[in-house]
């Protein structure tokens, strides 16, 4: 049986709406009697008929205007990257041009232009940085495992820190870059003749120069360096955070140190510039070019005594308490002693120097108990001596 034809109702429909269209037309037309609303229909048709036309043409027209949006985003972009490039080479040059203006005149003195390169700001905040040095990277097969999980510490608990281990190679570029305008400094630093003294001088240098905190790679963090600031010290009263070394209960303490009382250097907090990183930089720079002119580099380094008066806790110690009895620089009326941070258990502000006690950064593996002056809100680092300069150092050899 032959399938009945199906009518295709569309093609009528598409036929009869025209005509449709057009017979009211004719008769609107032919009832008004108004000219003003024959006239107001015409007007109206061309605004219908565009209309009908946008509807149908909009599609087209929105994909023209996003393709024509997109290319004109690339091309911002470009322009964008180009001005960023632009603006980082302007930076390097004026930051050369400033280096080079802050250059101290030859005549000046060593104090003189290490004041002028690097001035201190006692208002700005400490400097958000960490440094560290090691002979490689922690990514080294060589690195020892415990000490890379403390560096890796210090960085996990200050997130908003820039973290910088610096080996040797680029602690060397490091400080002539920095103390070009101080050649007696990089003089000094080249004619150190162990690593290990060269390792306690960048402390002071970078120190200096760049501010932050120095840490030692054989010290474990035990809390942020933001928890080191006491709540009732405001930032802006600090200028330097030491703490204390050694603290001798016993009178033999001569057989192993410099001085009674001495303050550490495996950690040290301080703001660019300030007086006590200068007078410290001045003094090993003074005592190794006197070295260097007496020919005696190579003293006996096994002596841990050489090493405290040369670039270590000794002659650190000895500047801290100058400067605390320097009225002029400290502002510190009272005469200053060891005995003023003799069995100290509480932060102490002396000037713009907040000593803290020997536990806080060389706290104790295992805790004291409670009501032997136990404070563990103090604790803020542990001191491995896993790297101790007591071990025999590398003397260079001569060329």
């Amino acid at each position: 049986m032959a399938k009945a034809r199906r009518v295709n109702w569309k093609r009528y429909v598409f036929g009869i709406i025209p005509v449709l269209v057009s017979v009211i037309f004719i008769w609107r037309l032919l009832t008004t009697s108004d000219s003003n609303n024959l006239q107001a229909i015409l007007q109206n048709l061309p605004k219908e008929i565009s209309q009908t036309l946008d509807s149908a043409s909009s599609h087209k027209q929105d994909d023209a205007i996003l393709e024509k949006f997109e290319k004109l985003t690339q091309e911002l972009l470009k322009k964008q990257d180009e001005q960023l490039k632009t603006f980082e080479r302007e930076r390097k040059i004026l930051e050369k041009r400033i280096q080079q203006l802050k250059q101290p005149p030859a005549h000046a003195t060593l104090r003189e232009k290490l004041a002028q390169v690097f001035e201190y700001g006692t208002t700005k905040r400490f400097p958000a940085f960490i440094w560290q040095t090691w002979p490689y990277s922690d990514l080294d097969e060589r690195m020892d495992r415990t000490l890379q999980s403390y560096e890796r510490s210090w960085g996990d608990k200050n997130p908003g820190f820039v973290h910088e281990i610096v080996n040797d190679d680029a602690v060397a570029a490091l400080v002539h870059y920095l103390y070009s305008g101080v050649p007696e400094v990089i003089e000094a630093y080249d004619a150190l003749p162990s690593p290990n003294l060269r390792a306690d001088f960048f402390k002071y240098l970078i120190l200096l120069a760049r501010g932050g905190v120095y840490a030692d790679i054989d010290t474990d963090p035990l809390q942020p360096v933001p928890n080191w600031i006491p709540e009732n010290v405001h930032p802006k009263e600090i200028g330097l955070i030491i703490g204390i070394e050694n603290d001798a209960h016993n009178p033999d303490w001569r057989s192993n140190y410099v001085r009674r009382l001495q303050f550490g250097n495996w950690i040290i907090q301080a703001k660019p510039g300030h007086p006590v990183m200068r007078e410290i930089v001045a003094k090993v720079t003074e005592v190794t070019l006197q070295h260097k002119k007496d020919g005696d580099l190579r003293m006996n380094l096994r002596n841990d005594m050489n090493i405290m008066k040369w670039t270590g806790s000794g002659i650190w110690t000895d500047v801290i308490f100058t400067y605390f009895n320097d009225y002029v620089q400290s502002g510190v009326l009272s005469k200053i002693t060891w005995k003023e941070f003799h069995d100290l258990k509480v932060p102490k502000l002396v000037g713009d120097v907040l000593v803290f006690p020997q536990s806080s950064f060389s706290a104790p593996e295992k805790d004291a108990k409670e009501g032997e002056g136990n404070n563990k809100a103090l604790h803020f680092a542990r001191h491995m001596h896993m790297r101790s300069w007591k071990q025999a150092p590398k003397v260079a050899q001569d060329s």
